[in-house]
């Protein structure tokens, strides 16, 4: 499963990131449905969300300035313990402030793609685990292990409900079981980081460094994932699984099955995506894969049936996460090995702000109208987006692509990474 020279290291981060996928799979899914339960309205729903993202976008940059003081081991254990936390808080209180307070302060998150805190402090760990040559195939594996995991979480958020069917519990007992178990999810991620080397560490001598040379092209790449990732705001998935159930209907097990089956796509297509970024390169594997993958999101607004609009989705997600290992494997590479965790947090921190207020309106948009303006609005976006990366990326390249360019990282105003 691990790609050639990785160590033991990436092993544990890889089996971390599948443990946290398969609670934000669940969760992801039942969320929209628990809050709906608990007499929340569409637009505190979306209050909610957006409360996930500002939280985890301001532990992000937090943790991005000041989290080499505690040591990465010691930071990604008690980010574990805020992770069951957060799963008993949400279990415990039904009230809107409670939870939006819970929400925001906790690791949960709304979508089966990981936003929160762990995500950029594990990026930041990996490429020290393998050589660069392997980089890419293995952020690729760590984006399979995240869809496919998240993909089964999605399957199993009918669970719940089939149970609460069956003993003739209420609508919100079921439900709040997911919350208890994303608890115990976190108890297990808190074990296995346990099984963390020193070697993650930085050398004692190490002085911080936060962005120095690179600090332009990494500005200029936050300025756009920020664009693609407001675009996203507006399609998250706890949105998405209640647009379904206003416009067609659609069960909570239903739901998590189409999200079952798109999460697989996703996690089959990082592979995919790294034989394309071989041949065309880490940016035009970015575009190309993604831009029809937004096609398809706004053509599903306006699919008449159930079964067509789920056929545009999965045949976006058969492409829309090509991008995910490629981005973070280009990120990492266009920055010195000093400048890593910093790169991480200021590329995932405004991509959470940007992703926090569509869900407010996308909420407000969905209570006035069943039809899919989220899903039109976030596909336009996420279409600029690419053709801004194209036109401004396309020829600043990674060591391993800089001989087949007309320029390095260092034509971003950055100078290549060193090894």
């Amino acid at each position: 499963m691990l790609p050639s020279g990785a160590g033991r290291d990436a092993a544990v981060l890889l089996e971390t990131r599948g443990i946290r996928a398969f609670g934000d799979g669940v969760v992801s899914v039942v969320l929209a449905s628990y809050l709906t339960a608990l007499g929340l309205s569409d637009a505190r729903i979306g209050l909610v969300v957006t409360a996930t993202l500002l939280g985890s976008a301001a532990l992000t940059l937090l943790v991005g300035l000041h989290g080499h003081r505690i040591g990465r081991r010691r930071l990604l254990r008690l980010i574990s313990l805020l992770m069951i936390a957060t799963g008993l808080g949400f279990a415990a209180f039904t009230g809107f402030w409670p939870l939006l307070i819970i929400a925001f302060v906790g690791t949960m998150n709304p979508s089966s793609g990981d936003v929160s805190v762990f995500l950029p402090t594990e990026q930041a760990l990996l490429p020290g685990t393998a050589p660069n040559e392997a980089r890419t195939a293995l952020f690729a594996r760590y984006a399979l292990i995240g869809s496919l995991v998240a993909a089964v979480g999605s399957l199993c958020a009918g669970v719940p409900e089939w149970i609460g069917d069956l003993v003739g519990a209420s609508a919100t007992t079921p439900l709040r079981w997911a919350f208890v178990g994303y608890a115990i999810l976190g108890v297990v991620v808190l074990l296995r980081y346990r099984r963390l080397t020193p070697a993650v560490e930085p050398p004692a001598n190490a002085p911080h460094v936060t962005l120095g040379p690179s600090r332009a092209i990494v500005y200029r790449l936050a300025a756009l994932f920020s664009l693609d990732a407001f675009g996203g705001g507006f399609v998250i998935t706890a949105l998405v699984v209640l647009w379904l159930q206003k416009r067609f209907d659609l069960s909570l097990a239903v739901s998590g099955a189409v999200f079952f089956w798109a999460g697989v796509l996703s996690a089959f297509s990082s592979l995919v995506a790294v034989r394309i970024a071989r041949r065309i390169g880490l940016v035009r594997t970015m575009v190309f894969t993604h831009l029809p993958a937004n096609g398809f999101l706004v053509l599903a607004a306006f699919m008449p049936t159930a079964p067509l609009a789920v056929a545009a989705l999965l045949a976006r997600s058969a492409l829309s996460q090509m991008d995910v290992p490629a981005r973070t494997s280009y990120v990492m590479a266009v920055v010195s090995p000093a400048e890593r965790p910093a790169a991480a947090s200021v590329t995932n921190v405004p991509r959470s702000l940007a992703a926090a207020v569509p869900p407010i309106l996308a909420g407000w948009l969905l209570g006035h109208s069943t039809f899919g303006w989220p899903l039109v609005i976030g596909g336009s976006l996420k279409a600029v987006y690419d053709l801004g990366l194209l036109r401004q990326f396309r020829d600043v390249r990674p060591p391993e692509e800089a001989g087949h360019g007309r320029h390095a990282a260092r034509s971003a105003g950055g100078d290549p990474p060193r090894s």
